[in-house]
């Protein structure tokens, strides 16, 4: 990586939005239940600021070509791989949003799959004065080598309480529409496999934290989150189903989501307040 990190660590930029009711009716029919009434739910900020990049500046694999608060990383393949997110106030329906988006950190490393580089922004959303949510997003880049070797055995985890997830095409297709996601990963399957090298359309890691708030939700409907820290550890394709999983905490839950092998693939932990 041939930049100066100081450079560029500090550096910010502002969106805006409005947060209109539409969206969040869609995102929980995709999660089969009953819509929020007066404010969007936990990690629903991820359905606003929305990627505006006109068609003539997206890359070949669906993202926009990079530019803004992101280095000139010369590692073609990027994905998320984790965040921190913490919930001070609701966002509530019909609001103009403000989202200040800091480059927190850059650093690089080799790893089993080659170079890797690894970039931290801090997004802090706010309705208004009100600060609602600090979303610290960490999101890896590397070589375009590697996907077709088999992953490593992993870890395994005993739930508490378990559901099982169909990874169905419309279900990916729905969650990239919603969330104007067009990474080619995640829909079209001749790029995934014959450029990419992945054995199957991939399960977007947004989803999989969202399928893991909305699980806890339903075992603890009344509790109201107050973190949630998630990181990726291997990918979830859509060839079989997988499983969102808890384990109750003295302040929160254990969770994660389990490949069909039974792997975990994303873990975290939700707090409450």
């Amino acid at each position: 990586m041939s930049i100066n990190s100081a450079d560029w660590i500090g550096r910010s930029e502002t969106a805006l939005d409005h947060v209109v009711r539409g969206p969040f009716d869609r995102l929980a029919a995709l999660l089969d239940r009953e819509a929020e009434s007066t404010a969007i739910p936990p990690m629903g900020h991820l359905l606003c600021f929305l990627p505006g990049a006109p068609q003539t500046e997206m890359g070949t694999d669906g993202h926009p070509v990079r530019g803004g608060l992101v280095p000139p990383i010369d590692l073609p393949m990027r994905m998320a791989a984790g965040s921190r997110v913490r919930f001070h106030a609701p966002v509530p329906f019909d609001t103009h949003v403000r989202r200040v988006t800091t480059l927190a950190d850059v650093s690089e490393k080799t790893g089993r799959t080659g170079r890797l580089a690894f970039m931290t922004l801090r997004h802090d959303i706010f309705a208004g004065d009100t600060l609602c949510i600090t979303d610290e997003a960490d999101v890896v880049f590397r070589e375009k080598s590697g996907n077709a070797q088999p992953a490593p055995p992993g870890e395994r985890r005993e739930a508490q309480v378990s559901r099982s997830i169909e990874p169905a095409a419309s279900l990916l297709f729905r969650f990239s529409a919603l969330t104007y996601n067009a990474h080619r990963i995640h829909y079209d399957r001749d790029y995934t496999m014959g450029e990419e090298g992945y054995p199957g359309l991939v399960v977007h890691g947004p989803l999989l934290a969202t399928l893991l708030v909305d699980h806890f939700r339903r075992h603890r409907p009344h509790d109201k989150l107050a973190t949630f820290q998630f990181r990726a550890q291997r990918p979830v394709f859509d060839l079989a189903p997988f499983t969102v999983n808890l384990v109750d905490t003295d302040s929160g839950a254990d969770v994660w989501a389990a490949d069909a092998d039974g792997y975990v693939a994303m873990s975290g932990k939700i707090g409450v307040v």
